[in-house]
């Protein structure tokens, strides 16, 4: 992909009534370097939410309001990490000659 060329990609946040938001651009400017530090805190919390959940699934004194709690953070971390993923193979792909690009299916589901 040649840096003036213009690609759309899923930000790791929706506007305020849930709707994904898009950004067009070269992924070289502000916006893409606070989505690429959002994305990493994103993935980073996932993993330690990972660590948390190995420690407290194998602590028999956890309470079920401990585990529902954590089920709802895995969950939001999980979707998270969707987001990431979904957003991250939309920008490969569409740097691959003869693929559909961008928004072949990037907010599916969002």
């Amino acid at each position: 992909m040649s840096e003036s060329q213009t690609t759309v990609r899923l930000l790791p946040w929706s506007t305020p009534d849930g709707n994904p938001c898009f950004l067009a651009g070269d992924g070289s400017g502000y916006v893409s370097r606070v989505a690429d530090s959002i994305e990493t805190m994103q993935l980073d919390m996932a993993d330690e939410l990972l660590g948390h959940a190995d420690d407290m699934l194998g602590d028999p004194k956890v309470t079920v309001r401990e585990l529902r709690f954590l089920a709802t953070e895995l969950a939001t971390a999980l979707r998270d990490a969707r987001r990431v993923a979904v957003s991250r193979g939309a920008r490969l792909s569409s740097s691959v000659p003869g693929s559909e690009g961008p928004g072949n299916d990037a907010s599916a589901g969002e």
